[in-house]
Order: C-alpha cells, then sequence, then structure tokens
C-alpha cells in the first residue's frame, strides 16, 4: 500500500507501539491480523481512501481500522480507551503527507466464538499533500 492510505497506516503502528500504557495491557501491536498471537492484542487493519482536499492542495480521507482482540468474558476498557488516546495524537506529518484531521466516526464491540471479543474503532483521517 502507498500514498496517504501507507502513510497513515505506518504512522497509526509506530504511535500505538511507542505507547507504553498500551505495551503493558495487550501482548503485540500488529500491521494487519497476525496468523499466531495471544489475544490481547491490537491490530491496524484496512485504510480505505477516497479524494478529499482543498482549491489548492491534494488530499485524502482515509478511513482506517483498528481493532483490540481479546478473550474472557471481561472488557478490557482501559486498553480501549488507550487506543482511543493514541488515535487522537495522528495528526501531524506521515511520510510525505500532513495529517490535518482526525476523528472517531465508528465503534463496534462484538463477541466471538470460544470466548473472545473484537473491539473495532474506525478512524476518519483527513489528509493533505505535503
Amino acid at each position: 500500500m502507498t500514498g496517504a492510505e501507507g502513510a497513515v497506516r505506518a504512522r497509526a503502528i509506530e504511535l500505538l507501539a511507542r505507547d507504553d500504557a498500551l505495551a503493558a495491557m495487550v501482548h503485540g501491536i500488529f500491521d494487519g491480523t497476525p496468523p499466531r498471537a495471544s489475544a490481547p492484542y491490537v491490530a491496524v487493519g484496512t485504510a480505505d481512501g477516497s479524494d478529499w482536499g482543498t482549491k489548492d492542495r491534494a488530499g485524502r480521507e482515509i478511513r482506517l481500522t483498528l481493532t483490540l482482540v481479546g478473550v474472557g468474558s471481561g472488557v478490557d476498557d482501559l486498553a480501549a480507551a488507550r487506543i482511543e488516546a493514541v488515535a487522537a495524537t495522528l495528526r501531524g506529518a506521515a511520510d510525505g503527507w500532513a495529517v490535518v484531521g482526525v476523528r472517531m466516526i465508528r465503534t463496534r464491540f462484538t463477541f466471538v466464538r470460544e470466548g473472545g471479543w473484537r473491539h473495532e474503532f474506525i478512524l476518519r483521517c483527513r489528509c493533505l499533500a505535503a
């Protein structure tokens, strides 16, 4: 993946991995769904892009999916809160792009088979070419 989508994903992975509080709560931050990982973990998923910009600058609107995967009947609200806090800091330079706006547009929580759960966060990131 190239362009703004790749830049936003790479920035999200970097910021999530640097957060010591989150790192203490999960077994890892992964680029996509890992083939083998013990829950809880965070997966940085799809980054869907569309045109967005201003009169004088090209831009992209990226919808980024972050997923917190856990086990058991207890929901890890502290890890979810850390993900939301880190997501709020995505604004800034990102590999030739400037992330100028970040907004959580949807969250989804589901229980899955064998006693697990998934908490998905969908972010809207608006980027301008640097």
